[in-house]
Protein backbone atom coordinates (compact mmCIF):
# COMPACT_ATOMS: atom_id res chain seq x y z
CA UNK A 1 0.00 0.00 0.00
CA UNK A 2 1.45 3.50 -1.01
CA UNK A 3 0.04 6.00 2.19
CA UNK A 4 -2.73 5.37 5.01
CA UNK A 5 -6.32 4.86 3.14
CA UNK A 6 -8.55 7.66 2.84
CA UNK A 7 -11.17 8.24 5.45
CA UNK A 8 -14.87 9.13 4.21
CA UNK A 9 -15.48 12.59 3.77
CA UNK A 10 -11.22 13.33 3.06
CA UNK A 11 -12.09 14.23 -0.56
CA UNK A 12 -10.81 17.17 -1.97
CA UNK A 13 -13.01 20.00 -1.62
CA UNK A 14 -14.95 21.16 -5.27
CA UNK A 15 -13.44 24.00 -5.52
CA UNK A 16 -9.94 22.42 -4.73
CA UNK A 17 -11.23 20.09 -8.03
CA UNK A 18 -12.19 22.98 -9.95
CA UNK A 19 -9.27 24.80 -9.36
CA UNK A 20 -7.31 22.06 -10.41
CA UNK A 21 -9.20 21.95 -13.86
CA UNK A 22 -9.00 25.77 -14.85
CA UNK A 23 -5.03 24.91 -14.10
CA UNK A 24 -4.92 22.28 -16.50
CA UNK A 25 -6.98 24.32 -19.16
CA UNK A 26 -4.87 27.53 -18.85
CA UNK A 27 -1.72 25.45 -18.79
CA UNK A 28 -2.26 23.75 -22.09
CA UNK A 29 -4.03 26.53 -23.60
CA UNK A 30 -0.53 28.40 -22.52
CA UNK A 31 1.57 25.72 -23.72
CA UNK A 32 -0.16 26.06 -27.45
CA UNK A 33 0.72 29.71 -27.85
CA UNK A 34 -2.64 31.06 -26.40
CA UNK A 35 -3.08 34.83 -26.37
CA UNK A 36 -5.02 37.03 -23.98
CA UNK A 37 -6.00 33.77 -21.72
CA UNK A 38 -8.93 35.13 -19.74
CA UNK A 39 -10.68 32.93 -16.62
CA UNK A 40 -14.06 34.24 -15.00
CA UNK A 41 -15.69 32.93 -11.80
CA UNK A 42 -19.78 32.74 -12.93
CA UNK A 43 -20.77 30.88 -9.89
CA UNK A 44 -24.19 32.11 -8.83
CA UNK A 45 -24.55 34.07 -12.19
CA UNK A 46 -24.56 31.38 -14.31
CA UNK A 47 -26.79 27.54 -14.53
CA UNK A 48 -24.90 26.27 -17.26
CA UNK A 49 -21.25 26.53 -15.57
CA UNK A 50 -19.04 27.59 -12.82
CA UNK A 51 -16.57 29.59 -14.67
CA UNK A 52 -15.58 30.10 -18.28
CA UNK A 53 -11.99 30.63 -19.71
CA UNK A 54 -11.74 32.52 -23.06
CA UNK A 55 -8.38 32.79 -25.06
CA UNK A 56 -7.83 33.47 -28.85
CA UNK A 57 -5.45 31.88 -31.18
CA UNK A 58 -4.34 33.48 -34.18
CA UNK A 59 -5.47 30.94 -37.11
CA UNK A 60 -7.61 28.22 -37.57
CA UNK A 61 -5.35 25.68 -37.12
CA UNK A 62 -3.98 26.64 -34.24
CA UNK A 63 -7.31 26.92 -32.67
CA UNK A 64 -8.62 23.32 -33.36
CA UNK A 65 -4.95 22.13 -32.21
CA UNK A 66 -5.70 23.58 -28.65
CA UNK A 67 -9.18 22.15 -28.83
CA UNK A 68 -7.78 18.48 -29.79
CA UNK A 69 -4.91 18.88 -26.96
CA UNK A 70 -7.51 20.39 -24.70
CA UNK A 71 -9.94 17.52 -25.11
CA UNK A 72 -7.53 14.65 -24.55
CA UNK A 73 -5.55 16.14 -21.82
CA UNK A 74 -9.29 16.83 -19.97
CA UNK A 75 -9.75 13.09 -20.95
CA UNK A 76 -6.65 12.33 -19.18
CA UNK A 77 -7.30 13.91 -16.49
CA UNK A 78 -10.83 12.28 -15.99
CA UNK A 79 -13.06 14.21 -17.50
CA UNK A 80 -16.08 12.57 -19.10
CA UNK A 81 -17.76 13.59 -22.61
CA UNK A 82 -16.04 16.75 -23.42
CA UNK A 83 -18.53 18.52 -25.74
CA UNK A 84 -16.53 20.04 -27.99
CA UNK A 85 -18.82 22.63 -31.22
CA UNK A 86 -16.86 24.45 -33.73
CA UNK A 87 -13.76 22.10 -34.57
CA UNK A 88 -12.64 21.72 -37.87
CA UNK A 89 -11.83 25.30 -39.12
CA UNK A 90 -13.79 27.96 -36.84
CA UNK A 91 -13.65 31.52 -36.07
CA UNK A 92 -14.61 29.74 -32.39
CA UNK A 93 -14.24 26.47 -30.91
CA UNK A 94 -16.27 25.99 -27.74
CA UNK A 95 -15.23 22.87 -25.22
CA UNK A 96 -17.86 22.14 -22.60
CA UNK A 97 -15.98 20.52 -19.94
CA UNK A 98 -18.85 20.43 -17.62
CA UNK A 99 -18.29 23.10 -14.57
CA UNK A 100 -16.09 25.12 -16.86
CA UNK A 101 -16.78 26.11 -20.53
CA UNK A 102 -14.12 27.38 -23.01
CA UNK A 103 -13.73 29.83 -25.25
CA UNK A 104 -11.20 29.65 -28.46
CA UNK A 105 -11.71 32.66 -30.76
CA UNK A 106 -10.16 34.51 -33.58
CA UNK A 107 -8.91 38.04 -32.35
CA UNK A 108 -12.04 39.47 -34.79
CA UNK A 109 -14.47 36.93 -33.10
CA UNK A 110 -13.43 37.37 -30.06
CA UNK A 111 -13.95 41.43 -30.81
CA UNK A 112 -17.57 40.96 -31.94
CA UNK A 113 -19.16 38.52 -29.73
CA UNK A 114 -17.23 40.34 -26.23
CA UNK A 115 -18.04 37.45 -23.77
CA UNK A 116 -15.90 39.37 -21.30
CA UNK A 117 -17.81 42.05 -21.78
CA UNK A 118 -20.89 40.36 -21.68
CA UNK A 119 -20.38 38.68 -17.96
CA UNK A 120 -18.31 41.43 -16.19
CA UNK A 121 -19.46 42.14 -12.70
CA UNK A 122 -19.84 45.41 -13.43
CA UNK A 123 -22.91 44.28 -15.44
CA UNK A 124 -24.52 43.10 -12.15
CA UNK A 125 -24.53 46.34 -10.56
CA UNK A 126 -27.75 47.96 -10.20
CA UNK A 127 -28.36 50.32 -12.93
CA UNK A 128 -29.02 54.23 -11.68
CA UNK A 129 -32.42 54.82 -12.03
Amino acid sequence: MAGPARRRGAQASPDAALDALQRLIVTSLEDDKAEAIVTLDLAGRAAFCERMVIATGLADRQISAMAEHLSRKLAEAGVKRVQVEGAGGSDWVLLDAGDIVVHLFKPEAREMYALEKMWSAELDEAAPG
